[in-house]
């Protein structure tokens, strides 16, 4: 396992304390080895961008080992088209994995463990259906009760078993479940399942099986198959943590009672003997953030329904999201490394996201003009047949990036927001009248404007001073505004997309009685200019540049739409006005 960059110091969460007591202690003989186990159900969000953190970035820090397994044991809702996607996710993150694991390579040692759970009266096939298990099993407050079939011989069990994987019965007509204890306080002991009938296509093992292994008995073995030591989960399965450790413990005595059938699934995927000490689920808080949903139930329904377009749409907060919209890996994990690893559960500001991505990005991006709101701005005085260039550095704290040339016309493209026609004392952009600089050009004034029927600005006028190219006066004189401007003669039409929330509220996943999520769906998240003016050079970066059109935020060029040949086409990634800063200060 690795990373693209340098670990960065780390203060000890408590995951760390529990693997530098075990390392003290010689456990597992001195390994560390983690696992990210996503189901290939979906594309990966940010919550999952902090469990690939933690897991990847424990592994790094001990010189451990991290496998990527795909728990692929639900055919009907995986496909090859998530496998590809969540490799290419954590590969963007800039992490590596030691093995690439599927729960379905493990299919024939699960059927055998069960075999061996019920030869030794720890598992038993179940007729009741699904509801009837739920009524049997009791509440909080009062113990279940055994089913009927719960006695049924070893024999019987055996035959029903081997029956229900020949493909003789329908599904939900029995079922394989662990013999616990129908009256333990936790109800995740209450006789649990561990193997359901779904006759259903996978995508590795085709139509090969129509016996699937639940959760709860699949992921502990693949856990204990591959030689995991710190099997890290969210708190959501905290409750099943006591199954996970009966699965292992009862499989570990079995095995000890020499039993002949035992061998063949205590292979590790590294072809040893599994370890003697079986590994530990540990609990982490999982990651909310405020204004969307990590739900990928939620998430699937936004896609299939048509609220956004597609999973990688940058008002998703999927991985494939942030990337299109212009977040870098860098930022996402500054911003993991930031909300650190706590034991309960918390709202994270998506403030700090955006802090994240602008501290990185104002450090990497190349500066641009780009006007999005255009009106026209037409030097009266400025000879026609003139033509000005001007070179701008590319980064005012960076100039081993460099500079480029920016053509200066008679007619320029400026924001209508910098152009005010009654403007109030302290606006300090263009109005009959005032002075302002062009930025790298020269002063001007304006002297004039034009405006059609419904009374829209259509043109400015102004005249500019000679004597102060490259945007400084040479008596003198100052003007509080800079304008960024565009050459209308060479400047490139663009379609510049604006994204907001997803979401009218902060927390979408508490709605009102009688509503639902899709009730708080922002109708302005996104804002599609069709008619934007850039710079020149602009046109000609690659898809997924991250550039700044300055004095207007972060931008990166569309992966999928941006043709440097054809229509430019940028995403903005943040605005300039950081949210996240201001909290802080004001918190101080």
């Amino acid at each position: 396992m690795s990373t693209n960059s340098e670990a960065p110091e780390k203060g000890k969460d408590f995951i760390r304390q529990i693997i530098d007591r075990d390392l003290e202690d010689g456990k597992y003989g001195n390994r560390v080895h983690t696992r990210f186990p996503p189901e290939p159900n979906g594309y990966l969000h940010i919550g999952h961008a902090k469990a690939i953190c933690l897991n990847f970035g424990v592994a790094r820090d001990y010189q451990g080992d991290c496998n990527l397994r795909f728990d692929d044991t639900n055919p009907v809702k995986e496909d090859t088209e998530y496998v590809d996607s969540i490799k290419q996710d954590v590969s963007w993150l800039g992490f590596d994995w030691t093995n690439q694991c599927y729960a379905s390579d493990y299919f024939e040692k699960f059927y055998a463990a069960a075999e061996l759970f019920i030869k030794h009266g720890k598992a038993y096939v179940d007729d009741l259906n699904a509801e009837e298990i739920r009524e049997y099993r009791g509440t909080l407050k009062e113990p279940g009760k055994n089913s009927p079939y719960r006695d049924r011989s070893v024999e019987e069990n055996l035959s029903l078993f081997r029956a229900m994987r020949a493909g003789e019965f329908k599904d939900g007509e029995h079922v394989l479940r662990a013999r616990i204890d129908m009256s333990a306080p936790n109800v995740m002991l209450r006789d649990p399942a561990l193997y359901r009938i779904k006759h259903a296509h996978h995508h590795r093992t085709g139509d090969a099986w129509c016996i699937y292994p639940m959760y709860d008995f699949a992921h502990c073995l693949s856990d204990h198959f591959e030689g995991i030591t710190h099997s890290i989960c969210t708190l959501e399965f905290e409750n099943n943590r006591p199954l996970y450790d009966w699965v292992l413990d009862t499989l570990i005595a079995i095995q000890a009672e020499g039993d002949a059938n035992a061998d063949q699934i205590a292979l590790t995927t590294g072809g040893g003997k599994a370890p003697a000490q079986r590994p530990y689920q540990f609990e982490a808080a999982r990651l909310n953030i405020t204004g969307t949903v990590l739900s990928k139930r939620k998430l699937i329904q936004l896609v299939q329904e048509g609220h956004v377009k597609g999973w990688d749409d940058p008002r998703m907060p999927t991985i494939s999201g942030f990337r299109r919209r212009g977040f870098t890996p860098e930022s996402i994990r500054d911003f993991c490394e930031r909300i650190g690893i706590a034991k309960s559960n918390s709202m994270v500001e998506y403030a700090l996201l955006e802090h994240c991505v602008r501290q990185d990005l104002n450090n990497r991006s190349p500066r641009y003009l780009g006007v999005i709101d255009p009106v026209k701005l037409v030097i009266e005085n400025y000879p026609e047949d003139q033509e000005d260039v001007f070179e701008m550095p590319l980064h005012p704290e960076d100039e081993s990036m460099g500079k480029r040339k920016v053509p200066f016309t008679r007619e320029l493209w400026i924001e209508r927001e910098d152009f005010m026609e009654d403007a109030p004392r302290k606006f300090f952009r263009l109005s009959p009248g005032r002075e302002v600089r062009l930025r790298f050009a020269y002063y001007v004034t304006c002297t004039g404007f034009d405006k059609d029927e419904n009374g829209r600005i259509t043109e400015i006028r102004a005249t500019y001073d000679p004597a102060t190219k490259g945007g400084w006066s040479q008596d003198g004189r100052k003007v509080k505004g800079t304008l960024h401007w565009v050459s209308a003669k060479y400047g490139r039409r663009a379609e510049v997309r604006l994204y907001d929330g997803l979401f009218t509220t902060e927390n979408p996943n508490a709605v009102e009685e009688g509503k639902t999520f899709l009730d708080y769906l922002n109708p302005d998240s996104e804002t599609v200019l069709a008619e934007c003016y850039l710079e020149p050079a602009l046109a000609e970066v690659e898809p997924g540049a991250h550039v700044q059109f300055e004095r207007k935020g972060y931008f990166c060029a569309d992966i999928r739409d941006h043709k440097p040949d054809g229509t430019p086409v940028f995403n903005r990634t943040a605005t300039l006005r950081d949210t996240w800063a201001k909290i802080q200060k004001q918190s101080k």
